[in-house]
């Protein structure tokens, strides 16, 4: 990749540099390992911006890892409501009583233990240890890989090469002042090595960039081929009963949106209409007759992996009491209830349609 004499300039002008442009975010102002460790999570797959608010208001409402450790998990999923991914959110709460039960109430600070919690990888257990305690751990996260990828030319995608992408992130952390290259590193990925046009020229490695000397920032990293993204379609009823409630669901614990409520429904099968898809999966799933009504709304919404419409009806209930068969817990509620569950994204376009339609 590059010679081990060029090592201490690497360090040296990435840390400078650092000092002069390196971000000012709120949680480079604690060393508690508890709050760096939210912030590390929920930075996993979302935008430093993003999670500003969110990283204040979750301290604001779980200060303490026993705090944490003791809240409903629906509290849990509400304050991480508009996040995504929330097996994070759930990972976090199991971790909070983990280190409550077993290490009680200390973060702890071996490598071993940090990646034995819940959600907590590698890169995520240096990130934390790094920054709470100073310790010269490697990390690896997207920025990092990009900034690797580039200053090594590497030949290879870099979900091929995480062995060798590994190996040179250990070999430049700097031993004496960890805390601050993790940073920095993570940092010239976000702002300068960025995906498209890097700014090559405000650089502190251009001098030593394999990519940059080779006119190949554009083309590195080498990028895997991409197959369509499958585009589902989804019957999704808002059931009322005669006393102007309405049924959701919480998902169960386990899988995608695990432990969110939502409005029942399901995909729709080929050659099934909307109305007859929403009557069968309503059945399936909640053992219940319904008369399917007016179309509602139809929301979009991309998922890493794939997309989905979700159409949605109004219904009626007719017949037999709601039971939990494909999820956790049924519950009917009044409207302006809604805003006390955590849901998914794409349900909070069905909840302010509800709510308008209510007003009209």
């Amino acid at each position: 990749m590059f010679p081990a004499a060029a090592i201490p300039e690497l360090r040296r002008s990435l840390l400078a540099w650092y000092g002069q442009q390196g971000r000012d975010l709120p949680w480079r102002q604690t060393r508690d390992p508890y709050a760096i460790w939210i912030s590390e999570v929920m930075l996993q797959q979302t935008q430093v911006q993003t999670v500003i608010p969110y990283y204040q208001r979750w301290l604001e409402r779980f200060p303490t890892v026993e705090v944490l450790a003791i809240a409903d998990l629906n509290a849990v999923l509400k304050a991480w409501e508009g996040l995504g991914y929330y097996s994070r959110a759930r990972n976090l709460h199991r971790a909070a009583q983990q280190i409550v039960t077993e290490h009680q109430g200390r973060f702890p600070e071996s490598a071993t233990a940090v990646e034995a919690l819940p959600g907590i990888g590698r890169t995520t257990a240096g990130g934390i240890l790094s920054a709470a305690f100073n310790q010269p751990q490697a990390i690896l996260d997207g920025n990092v890989k990009r900034v690797l990828a580039r200053l090594g030319a590497l030949p290879l995608p870099p979900a091929r090469a995480i062995a060798q992408l590994w190996q040179w992130s250990e070999a430049l952390i700097d031993p004496d002042q960890p805390r601050d290259f993790n940073q920095a590193i993570m940092d010239l990925g976000a702002t300068i090595c960025t995906p498209r046009k890097p700014v090559c020229d405000r650089c502190p490695w251009s001098f030593a960039c394999a990519a940059y000397n080779t006119q190949m920032t554009e083309q590195l990293p080498l990028r895997e081929a991409s197959s369509p993204i499958p585009h589902k379609q989804i019957g999704v009823a808002v059931i009322w009963n005669d006393r102007g409630q309405i049924l959701i669901d919480q998902r169960k614990p386990e899988g995608l949106l695990g432990g969110l409520w939502e409005f029942p429904g399901g995909k729709i099968e080929a050659g099934e209409s909307i109305e007859d898809c929403i009557r069968r999966e309503i059945q399936e799933e909640l053992g219940i007759a319904i008369a399917v009504g007016d179309h509602l709304i139809s929301v979009d919404h991309t998922y890493t992996h794939f997309r989905v419409t979700l159409h949605v009806h109004y219904c009626q209930h007719l017949e037999g009491e709601p039971q939990a068969i494909e999820c956790a817990e049924v519950r009917w509620v009044e409207p302006t209830e809604l805003s006390e569950f955590a849901f998914p994204k794409a349900n909070q376009q069905i909840i302010t349609a509800i709510l308008k339609s209510k007003v009209q």
